[in-house]
């Protein structure tokens, strides 16, 4: 007879229930142990991100300076001081205790322990919303979103300076709550510590320490009198202590002098030296001077559709709780932690914005608003539940797609492996050939290169390839592929030449390409064969045609390779080229007229817009090819270099200047000695300026030039009539640095130098250049002394419309600036002139808001200096003029002095 079933059955449900039980008590804790599993299995995939070897080496300052050693840092720029090394220091000592030395097994390592940095935050981001939300499902989806965002996932294997910041940010959020929660001691000690490791790593995170104090601040007003304050103000006092030594002990160059070292940490975070060129929106601009919603652009352009929606719900419904019941939301502990969020979200891109900071690569500087935006997205998605209940249909329908939507997320980071810090949402076209890579900077981190030169030597097995590629990419390589593929030495021969994310200036000229990495159908790396022996038959058909073609004419410039054009191709040979010598590299850097003739993909700094590419080699033939735009009119720079130079500093091994369209630099030269020839030192250039025809640069020429002197930095300093004009970096010098080396601008022909500077197109009071203790020039010089005698002698007899530092005058269209007594230093500051019109139509369109015309100016454009006094004179607008407001100014120290005047005209 059978045994009886029915005491096995609760006996098995009880033991399935406590499973259950069990599963969902550590749910957050299991996906997050899945997720590193996953990511152990991923790191070596990864190649090495572009600030490691910087943060490295501040780490290895750090331990230095500690231990008394030789100041590595000094040798740096000062900045590399104030970068935090909380984290580094630990990366470091896992290096020295693991005892790895193969540089590919080191590199996994630092990728591995920043990943699992990452996946601790999350792991605190899950015990933050559920002990917020009271709820396991929200506190899943809270750490799914935080896990499963494609740029911050790759970035959480390469990026040891931004993604740890954001791990330690949603720690001390955490820990924040937790001492809000519990109100101890305890919590509101390790909330300091907390928040001074989070300072070290960067100094913004000062920001969470006021929000703590800020909160403190709320709990003792509504506390009352009596020992419950005491209570308070003691545990934000040991909070602040806490945070303070655990900052000071973690940061070793703060030991000797800790408010220098904030004072240039706070000034580094608004001002950082580094300024980068950044392509945006299919423009490139420095970094800065990008517009104000850089940062939130690519925040929308970057975050998934799921993410967006949810995170925007949850910041309306924050923003609507404190607007219907701001004081109900300081009460409640929730609601107020929700303001904190939002707050923490909102105010440092704010901040950024107004104060004009410099900051690149798309949002990876606020990669930490990630961690308020996780909860707040989380938020969203429990008052959508909340809005459904009891309409479970809808309820369902919701988790759904939420489950869709995560699922859709994860699918596109396992196709864009390892590259998902390329993720694109559907606001910008990514489905364009090249749209994207023509729109924004795509792999910045050039994590694609290590996945082209894996390929490269797998699809030639048993072959020693040379290969010119970016040095630092090499050490990621298995120990085998470094064998077998070994980097081109600077001038020597190539078997391939890599491109990453081939661009305008660099045109596809070799036909085929041996790989291709592309993301949302745009191409981020190329390699491509310098030698006919490796390329495709049409490839060599292709480039042998274009030989061809070339040579049936006339070279254009005859040298060690002849040169020929035909329309707006140029194209480069040298024949018996021996068999060991390398394919140069050639550039056409062309010079426009006036920088609108540019496209604005094209727009620099150094206005010029340059075409480059490598020779290749067809048998006993060495040919280069430079295909240009259409839009290509007037000047070229056409140098060669070595193989492998790409950088602006490195000299050419010859260069030529060569014009596109007539009059050219010849004859712009002869033109500007008969119109405004100058007396020059015999060491001089003879400078002219070009503006006719809407052209506006200065030429610089030199019939005897010496090696010596082309290699000789020229100065630049270009003096605006309103210094609103200039960068906000210039400002305070009251001038545009636009310092050059010879060979940047223009280059060596027939014993002579010369180069074209094209000029910016704001007003320009004078220019003043000049090279070291040689020769100096200056253009558009101030009035002379007769000018000035003149029309103070107009002055005579009239009073003065207003006095103060100067007096001024308003004759005959003019606003008049006079002192008696003045010295140099007297005019030194700026001078601020704003004009307020009667009608404001009468402005400008980008004016109009202000509501006066800004005409800020340095005095030496309009005036000058003579016989112990000063005068100048501005021209006013034709428009009837309400009253101007007037004055002296210093960007540091603000108004020197300050007159409105009433001129009724």
């Amino acid at each position: 007879m059978l045994p009886p079933l029915r005491p096995i059955f609760p006996q098995f449900a009880g033991r399935r229930q406590a499973a259950l039980n069990f599963l969902i008590a550590h749910s957050g804790l299991l996906i997050c142990a899945l997720f590193l599993l996953v990511g152990l299995a991923l790191a070596g995939d990864y190649g090495r991100g572009i600030d490691a070897g910087e943060q490295r080496q501040i780490a290895v300052g750090n331990r230095d300076y500690i231990l008394g050693r030789a100041d590595r840092i000094a040798t740096r720029d000062y900045h590399d001081r104030v970068y935090g090394a909380a984290f580094e220091l630990p990366l470091l000592l896992a290096e020295r205790v693991s005892g790895l030395t193969e540089s590919d097994q080191v590199s996994r390592l630092r990728l591995t322990l920043i990943h699992l940095f990452f996946i601790v935050g999350g792991y605190f981001c899950y015990r933050l919303a559920y002990h917020w939300f009271g709820s396991r499902w929200l506190a899943l989806l809270a750490l799914l979103f935080y896990l499963l965002h494609p740029r911050i996932y790759a970035h959480s294997f390469l990026n040891s300076k931004d993604l740890p910041f954001l791990s330690m940010f949603m720690i001390a959020l955490y820990l924040l709550e937790r001492a809000s929660r519990r109100d101890t001691v305890g919590a509101f000690v390790l909330l300091g510590i907390g928040v001074g490791l989070l300072t070290n790593l960067r100094i913004m995170g000062i920001g969470l320490l006021a929000a703590a104090l800020a909160m403190r601040g709320l709990d003792w007003f509504q506390a009352g009198n009596g020992p419950e304050r005491k209570r308070i103000l003691r545990t934000a006092g040991l909070f602040l202590l806490a945070a303070g030594l655990t900052w000071y002990a973690a940061t070793p160059y703060a030991w000797l002098n800790p408010g220098d070292y904030w004072a240039t940490s706070l000034n580094l975070t608004v001002n950082h030296p580094t300024v980068v060129s950044q392509l945006f929106r299919g423009t490139r601009i420095f970094s800065d001077q990008l517009p104000p919603h850089y940062a939130v652009t690519w925040f929308g352009i970057t975050m998934p559709p799921l993410l967006l929606l949810l995170g925007g719900i949850g910041m309306a419904v924050a923003a609507a709780r404190v607007c219907r019941r701001p004081e109900a939301v300081f009460r409640s502990a929730r609601w107020r932690f929700a303001l904190l969020l939002l707050a923490c979200f909102l105010l440092p891109p704010l901040a950024a914005a107004l104060l004009g900071s410099n900051h690149y690569q798309g949002w990876r500087h606020f990669y930490f608003l990630y961690a308020p935006f996780c909860l707040l997205a989380a938020l969203g998605g429990g008052w959508l539940l909340t809005a459904l209940a009891g309409r479970r249909r809808w309820r369902v329908g919701v988790g759904g797609l939420a489950a869709l939507g995560l699922g859709l997320i994860a699918l596109q980071m396992a196709q864009l492996h390892p590259l998902q810090y390329n993720y694109f949402n559907f606001l910008v076209a990514r489905g364009s050939p090249e749209g994207l890579r023509m729109q924004y900077d795509l792999d910045i981190e050039q994590l694609a290169v290590k996945a082209a030169l894996e390929s490269l030597g797998e699809s030639h097995p048993g072959e020693t390839l040379a290969v010119r590629a970016p040095r630092r990419h090499w050490q990621l390589l298995a120990a085998d592929a470094r064998r077998r593929l070994r980097p081109a030495p600077a001038g020597g021969r190539a078997d391939y030449e890599l491109i990453i994310q081939p661009a305008p200036s660099q045109p596809d000229l070799a036909f085929n390409w041996a790989y291709r990495r592309r993301i949302y159908n745009n191409t981020l790396v190329a390699l491509r064969p310098l030698d006919a022996a490796r390329m495709t038959d049409s490839a060599v058909a292709a480039y042998q045609e274009i030989y061809r073609d070339a040579v049936a004419g006339e070279p254009v410039i005859r040298a060690d390779y002849n040169v020929y054009q035909q329309g707006q191709r140029f194209t480069f040979v040298k024949e018996n080229c021996r068999p060991e010598e390398p394919a140069a590299r050639f550039e056409a850097r062309f010079f426009p007229y006036n920088l609108e003739t540019l496209p604005p993909s094209l727009w620099r700094v150094e206005s010029y817009a340059p075409f480059g590419n490598s020779g290749v080699r067809l048998g006993d033939i060495c040919l280069a090819v430079i295909q240009l735009p259409d839009y290509a009119r007037g000047d070229l720079i056409l140098a060669r270099y070595d193989a492998g130079s790409y950088r602006p500093q490195d000299l050419p091994l010859w260069s030529e200047l060569y014009s596109l369209s007539r009059p050219g630099f010849g004859e712009l030269v002869e033109e500007g000695r008969r119109r405004q020839s100058q007396p020059a030192k015999p060491a001089a250039f003879e400078v002219f300026s070009d503006r006719a025809a809407g052209r506006n640069r200065l030429l610089y020429a030199k019939a005897d030039c010496a090696q010596a002197e082309y290699e000789t930095r020229v100065t630049l300093h270009i003096y605006p009539v309103n210094l609103a004009d200039l960068p906000a970096r210039h400002q305070a010098n009251g001038f545009d640095n636009r310092d050059f080396l010879p060979d940047f601008y223009g280059g060596q022909a027939g014993g002579g130098c010369m180069a074209i500077v094209p000029l910016p197109d704001y007003p320009i009071a004078y220019i003043r250049t000049g090279q070291a203790d040689r020769w100096e020039v200056n253009l558009y010089p101030p009035a002379d002394a007769d000018y000035l005698r003149a029309a103070y002698a107009a002055l005579a007899g009239l009073e003065p419309a207003a006095r103060s530092d100067f007096d001024l005058y308003v004759r005959e269209g003019r606003l008049v600036y006079l002192r008696e007594s003045c010295v140099a230093a007297d005019t030194a500051a700026g001078f601020f002139l704003h004009i307020i019109p009667r009608n404001v139509a009468d402005l400008p369109a980008d004016r109009q808001a202000a509501g006066f015309a800004n005409r800020d100016f340095a005095f030496n454009r309009w005036g000058g200096h003579f016989d112990g006094k000063c005068l100048a004179a501005v021209a006013l607008p034709d428009y009837p003029i309400a009253a101007v407001r007037t004055g002296q100014f210093v960007h540091e120290r603000g108004e020197l002095w300050a007159v409105a005047l009433a001129v009724g005209r």
